[in-house]
């Protein structure tokens, strides 16, 4: 953004403000200068003027450091820097500018407020002609990229910025950038990009088996959706269609971009999720040995073992992913899986809705102090109180924490109780 010299467009400007000062005020000439500066959209110049213009107001020196001001004069500058950082902002994220835009709201604006704001600047980009080549405009390929770094990279919008990242970026950068940016969010926040993670390789590998079907001549099922487009077909169904494909080289999708989504998957809890991440697993379970790669327990075989705890979320051989992933998470040894099977044990437990059987696994859970797994510190798995809460199974949970030595939990017990009377 290049901003217009003030004298190369108002000459007289300099003229104005003089007499402006003298007749009604400093605060008065300020308040021109902003107005003079608005309509030229000198954003920065807003800004110091604003600043500059909050001094006079509070009567502290016009230059120089404020780190020594009275404490009272400071909170009143810094709420009146708050407010230019407003005002400065949001018309330079409006005109494209998000790199910019942010440097001003990042402690100035709510963000939700913000990510709202790139989500309409980011369909009001998609809709603009160039919007299917953006490289071919630059302006816009910088407010692209812009965009997917402020949503993205410094997390006010996590699932917008993934989703244009693997537009215009391909799988591969999307997953590497799940894996930095988004994975140690807390659960909540992981969700939405994980769904878009999901949604988006379900329709890579479904687009590129029913092309591939169709190219053999298979008699493709009907679409699931509304939609006439033969990748609206479930990965199950075009699987079926073709037999299983269970002997059949052929492979339609980057295999550790597969494993790579079925394990991140694993935060989702939308149904609609759960659904494609089982089907992505079917696919798997399909792929030659030689193509795959091995996992970490419980998930050694990531194709079958993510079958079941997809499957089981959805009714599926609940019995059989019961049996499988407590028998991993008995015969597990920490110092070689960590507490994932374990974790995972308790999870699958909690969204089934057994969550007495949980809070038996959870209390049976190996104890690694040295830090929270990575399930725990995203707040994937239920605390011990929220399993016994269910029940509510207060006893048994105090049983244990004497046994622990856990005094907090047992006083947190005690305190949900006597509130529920």
């Amino acid at each position: 953004m290049t901003e217009t010299p003030l004298s190369a467009v108002a000459p007289v400007a300099y003229e104005q403000l003089t007499t402006i000062a003298a007749t009604a005020g400093v605060d008065a000439m300020f308040t021109t200068l902003a107005t003079m500066l608005k309509e030229r959209k000198r954003w920065h110049a807003l800004f110091d003027t604003r600043l500059l213009q909050a001094r006079f107001a509070l009567g502290i020196a016009m230059v120089g450091d404020v780190a020594q001001i009275d404490p009272a004069k400071r909170l009143l500058l810094d709420e009146r820097s708050l407010e230019a950082c407003r005002e400065v902002g949001w018309p330079l994220v409006e005109e494209g500018h998000v790199a910019a835009g942010w440097m001003y709201l990042r402690a100035a604006a709510e963000p939700e407020e913000m990510a709202q704001s790139l989500a309409t600047l980011a369909a009001r980009l998609d809709k603009q002609p160039s919007a299917a080549e953006p490289e071919n405009d630059e302006a816009a390929s910088q407010t692209l990229q812009e965009i997917i770094t402020v949503a993205l990279w410094e997390g006010v919008h996590p699932a917008l910025g993934l989703s244009l990242l693997l537009a215009h970026n391909g799988t591969c950068n999307g997953i590497t950038a799940y894996e930095q940016a988004i994975s140690r969010l807390p659960m909540l926040r992981q969700q939405p990009a994980a769904d878009v993670l999901v949604d988006h390789l379900y329709g890579e590998i479904s687009v590129a088996l029913a092309a591939d079907l169709l190219q053999r001549g298979t008699v493709l099922p009907a679409p699931t959706s509304h939609s006439s487009t033969p990748s609206d077909t479930s990965i199950t169904a075009l699987l079926e269609a073709a037999g299983g494909m269970a002997d059949d080289p052929a492979i339609h999708v980057d295999v550790s971009h597969l494993q790579s989504v079925l394990r991140l998957a694993r935060v989702c809890t939308k149904l609609a999720s759960i659904q494609k991440a089982w089907q992505l697993a079917h696919y798997a379970c399909r792929l030659p040995a030689e193509a795959v790669y091995p996992g970490e327990a419980p998930f050694a075989n990531v194709a079958e073992s993510s079958k079941l705890f997809y499957g089981a979320q959805l009714g599926f051989d609940v019995e059989k992913a019961i049996r499988f992933f407590r028998s991993a998470a008995a015969t597990a040894r920490l110092e070689d899986s960590g507490t994932l099977p374990a974790d995972t044990l308790v999870l699958l437990l909690w969204r089934i809705g057994r969550p007495t059987e949980a809070l038996h696994a959870a209390l049976e859970r190996p104890n690694d102090a040295s830090m929270a797994s990575s399930m725990q510190a995203t707040g994937m798995l239920p605390s011990l109180v929220e399993l016994a809460a269910i029940g509510p199974d207060w006893e048994m949970l105090r049983a244990a924490c004497r046994a622990r030595g856990d005094e907090i939990t047992f006083a947190v017990t005690l305190a949900i109780e006597h509130a529920n009377g």
